[in-house]
């Protein structure tokens, strides 16, 4: 069977939720065998170059780092062990694909995208791409996301994206599907009822096509505010939705739960056929 790569570029988008950032080195974490895992079970293809739309990259107004080069690793978060802090992944820049990036969004109608010549990748980029991608091989560039703007806003900047995969640009974007760190606890088993609610209210709309109810997710989804207080962690998911096209099909590729309320469920979208 031909792969997707060569029948005119990719059909796939994904959306990782990359949890913490120990996600990188301790493999009890289910999310880390799935990420390992991730070329074998989920998507064979090996892409031309990456695009990383990461929770951890806040600016007012979209931005692409245009790195010539090694990207830089950023370690990004405190008080963790200290092999955290000596993990690189040099992955290649990818500095004709932030252009293109860039022409897209702008052709779109986002009157401005900024060029970033100096940031690297932050971990919500290089912690899921370590595992699955280990080699650090493949360019990637990374696109922020932004705050002040809601939910379409990303949607809107995924349409814009969703070109780009003909190409063969592997467009994922890297969150978390619930995150709410003051209700996190210890490493139980036990999940929280209401983030398992808005866990299911979420798996249920995508895997039914209601990409609007998730684009309008704080009026739809229950406990929507006590799962996401701050949005960062969920617009990615919005980008990859608008980037697999009109009518996609969702499917759920990981599902599983630490620290009481912290989701790793991820999702592939793949175009309508």
């Amino acid at each position: 069977m031909m792969s997707s790569l060569t029948m005119g570029g990719l059909k796939e988008t994904f959306y990782i939720s990359h949890g913490s950032p120990t996600l990188s080195i301790d493999d009890s974490l289910p999310a880390h065998p799935f990420l390992l895992s991730f070329r074998q079970k989920v998507f064979s293809e090996k892409p031309n170059c990456i695009l990383v739309i990461s929770a951890h990259w806040e600016t007012s107004e979209p931005t692409v780092n245009v790195i010539n080069g090694p990207n830089d690793t950023i370690h990004d978060f405190y008080n963790f062990p200290k092999p955290m802090y000596q993990l690189k992944y040099p992955a290649p820049g990818a500095p004709e694909l932030a252009k293109k990036v860039k022409k897209q969004l702008e052709e779109a109608g986002f009157k401005r995208v900024h060029e970033d010549k100096k940031r690297g990748l932050d971990h919500g980029a290089w912690v899921p791409l370590m595992l699955m991608y280990p080699e650090a091989d493949i360019p990637v560039c990374q696109l922020s996301v932004q705050t002040n703007m809601d939910a379409t806003h990303h949607y809107n900047l995924g349409r814009a994206l969703a070109p780009l995969k003909k190409e063969g640009v592997l467009i994922f974007g890297s969150g978390s599907a619930t995150h709410n760190l003051k209700t996190m606890q210890g490493t139980n088993d036990a999940v929280a009822s209401w983030a398992l609610e808005f866990d299911n209210w979420l798996k249920e709309s995508l895997l039914t096509g209601r990409y609007e109810d998730v684009n309008h997710y704080e009026e739809k989804a229950p406990f929507a505010k006590l799962a996401h207080p701050w949005p960062d962690h969920f617009y990615p998911l919005h980008v990859a939705i608008g980037a697999a096209g009109e009518n996609a099909k969702a499917e759920l590729i990981h599902d599983s739960w630490t620290n009481y309320t912290l989701s790793y469920a991820s999702y592939k979208f793949s175009e309508a056929t």
